[in-house]
């Protein structure tokens, strides 16, 4: 009968499905090395599983020796179970070989335990006891004991400083240093680091135990072993002892020599430590890295070997080999010197100089927070919240305006009060406060006195009349209906508006030219082809003009399609800007939507309409605006009258002109009021509902 290629087992075809289905092998040899614990096994099995259990235990050496780091290796407390289970199995197969079949010779449970007690104990069990007590007390008392105590210290000294190392990561990614995806990325290591050795500690428990388990079942073997050959055999106790007792150190061998193979893998491990690279590029390299200690130490052999009794010859070598190490190693180091030096000349050819102290020190932070004395703690403490949520700002910025604002860089600053902190931009103090770390601050929301016992003072932001409190009337004050703020918060929101209010002044060039970059080439090519000498400069004023009056660039793509169609008739930043905004009059509308959906609005009587419109002056495509400064403070005081109605009630109703006249009213208002929104009628969607609220004039 013929047989076809497709009927014929393969074996890469076996092996792949072994690895497509891991989980259920790696359950499937759990389970065996459980069976093993009740299931009598035949002397070949056992020979196998022995064999398993020493090459298994070699490979985790081999893998421990290489690693780069302790952490790549974070599976290994699960694996040291595994193994230490399957040798524990063995050791209960062998022993049931043995006091079930030692009468009939030391090959009655399996050629590897026999050749175990021949080749290393030459069949004579007074040399194996002593050798196998030898490699007990390596095991349980030098290699198990140090790697428990370190992984005990590990474990403690990680623990305690996990909060430290989480604030330092909040703190980089509050300043800018690192980005959201990196802060994640060592946020993680930092929990894995952790658990690993938590686990180290306890999982060191199981070598100390293993070897425990292995000199009780050992000495179980020896004295049940002769009481077995000699009551129920029929041996004399001299043969009964020489079976039984060859049997069982050779037993004891082929578990304790796996057992040390894990133990001393385990102690790399933990000894590792921060240290990266593989175990010999650790230690040979630090070694290697002073020739003159190898030079002292060859001196020092060379001296040894003239001692009276010393082989010289012996020491002479030894001296020999240290010498030409530290021969080769300081070739070797300066070689490395001469290429750093190469490699630092090639980046000063290339203009790649390493950056100068001084250069360093002229560099001006686009943002920065600066804190006194007594509020570093905002930023150190284990909770310290003030990183966190300086850098929430910038995503909230991202999705209110499509603008990326600069990191902000938190810093001390002795020069400061102790409770002071400050603001700056571009190197320049905006902005200061004061705060009382532990205490909040309460704020009647409607600007009245607050009658809460404690420290008055007024509220950075905005002025109103404030009071630090103990936390404890915290509750009091929320219960009257009354603002809570904690530092943090106080700080953060004074941060918030400084950075609406000089929005335009953040964006700079650079920043400009990075959000074009973000989008795609289609839209970055339209950009290009703008007529104009410098299209990236007119983007950056057409967006800075936006960001003025808080209207979001997040639609991007919508604004250079709208300077592209502007500038070909027109180089007038103004124009541009207003043609911008008519495009994006959805956008606009929809910011400035009421709970019942509609748009309110504050119009200009006709007497100010007209007014405005004659006060406009054209030549060609130069416009000025000429009004009388007591006609300009007129228009001021009447608007500022009516919006003070609305501003008592949070309300903040915007200002509907006419669109020729809609810069000039805007820069009229923008010191007097920045909150009011000042929209033309190109600006209203044709979907957005008017609610007229208030006629300034007649």
């Amino acid at each position: 009968m013929a047989v076809s290629d497709t009927d014929t087992p393969k074996a890469g075809g076996n092996i792949a499905g072994l690895m497509a289905n891991r989980d259920v092998a790696f359950a499937l040899g759990v389970v065996m090395i459980l069976g093993m614990l009740f299931v009598p096994l035949p002397p070949i099995l056992l020979d196998f599983g022995l064999a398993a259990s020493l090459s298994l235990s070699v490979l985790i050496l081999m893998v421990a020796l290489w690693i780069p780091r302790a952490l790549d290796f974070n599976s290994f407390p699960t694996l040291l179970l595994v193994v230490t289970m399957l040798r524990l199995s063995l050791n209960v197969s062998s022993t049931r070989l043995i006091l079930s079949e030692g009468h009939n010779g030391t090959a009655a449970a399996g050629k590897v335990i026999e050749g175990f007690s021949r080749f290393i104990v030459g069949g004579d069990f007074v040399i194996g006891i002593v050798i196998f007590s030898i490699l007990v007390i390596i095991n349980f008392i030098v290699i198990t004991k140090g790697s428990t105590r370190i992984a005990e210290v590990a474990a403690r000294f990680s623990l305690d400083a996990m909060p430290g190392k989480q604030m330092a990561i909040d703190a980089d990614l509050g300043a800018g240093m690192i980005d959201e995806h990196q802060a994640r990325a060592r946020r993680t290591e930092l929990e894995e680091e952790s658990s690993f050795f938590g686990a180290m500690d306890g999982a060191s428990k199981f070598v100390r135990g293993d070897a425990v388990a292995g000199l009780i079942i050992t000495l179980i073997n020896v004295v049940g072993g002769i009481l077995i050959g000699v009551t129920s055999r029929g041996l004399s106790i001299g043969e009964a002892a020489n079976n039984y007792t060859v049997l069982t150190i050779g037993d004891g061998l082929v578990s304790q020599i796996p057992a040390l193979i894990v133990s001393l893998a385990a102690g790399l491990l933990v000894t590792k430590s921060g240290t990266k690279g593989a175990a010999n590029e650790a230690v040979l390299k630090q070694l290697g890295n002073f020739p003159r200690a190898l030079y002292m130490a060859s001196a020092l052999c060379f001296a040894v070997g003239f001692m009276p009794g010393f082989p010289f010859l012996v020491f002479a070598g030894l001296a020999g080999a240290m010498g030409a190490l530290g021969y080769f190693m300081q070739g070797q180091l300066a070689e490395q010197e001469k290429d750093r030096v190469s490699e630092e000349a090639d980046k000063a050819k290339a203009g790649e100089t390493p950056v100068d102290p001084i250069q360093e020190m002229l560099k001006l932070d686009d943002l920065r927070l600066d804190l006194g004395a007594a509020l570093v703690p905002l930023i150190t403490s284990a909770d310290a919240a003030l990183p966190g949520k300086v850098k929430s700002l910038r995503s909230l910025f991202i999705k209110d305006f499509g603008y990326v604002i600069p990191p902000v860089r938190i810093k001390d600053d002795t020069t400061l009060p102790a409770m002071t902190y400050a603001i700056s931009l571009h190197g320049v103090e905006t902005a200061r406060g004061e705060l009382r770390p532990g205490a909040m601050m309460i704020i009647e929301p409607n600007g009245a006195d607050v009658d809460i016992p404690g420290e008055r003072t007024r509220e950075p932001t905005f002025g109103l009349n404030a009071i630090w409190v103990d936390q404890s009337r915290a509750s009091e004050a929320e219960a009257r209906g009354m603002t809570v703020v904690d530092p943090e918060s106080v700080v953060t929101t004074h941060l918030t508006e400084v950075i609406k209010e000089h929005m335009p002044e953040l964006l700079t060039y650079a920043s400009t030219q990075e959000l074009v970059e973000g989008q795609t080439k289609e839209y970055q090519k339209l950009l290009s082809d703008i007529s104009n000498n410098a299209p990236m400069v007119l983007m950056q004023h057409v967006l800075q003009a936006l960001l003025s009056e808080r209207v979001s660039i997040r639609n991007l793509p919508k604004i250079i399609e709208a300077v592209a169609e502007a500038s070909g008739t027109t180089k007038n930043v103004k124009i541009i800007v207003e043609h911008v905004r008519a495009q994006l009059s959805k956008q606009i509308c929809q910011a400035l939507v009421d709970e019942n959906g509609y748009v309110p609005v504050v119009t200009l009587g006709q007497t100010w309409e007209m007014e405005m419109q004659n006060a406009i002056s054209r030549n060609g495509e130069e416009v000025n605006f000429i009004m009388s400064p007591q006609r300009v403070q007129d228009f001021v005081l009447a608007v500022r009258k009516e919006i003070q109605q609305f501003a008592a009630s949070d309300q903040w109703p915007a200002l509907l002109v006419a669109p020729d006249t809609r810069p000039y009213v805007r820069s009229i208002l923008e010191r007097v009021s920045p909150m009011t929104q000042v929209i033309s009628h190109n600006e209203v969607h044709r979907k957005a509902s008017l609610k007229t609220v208030a006629t300034i004039g007649p």
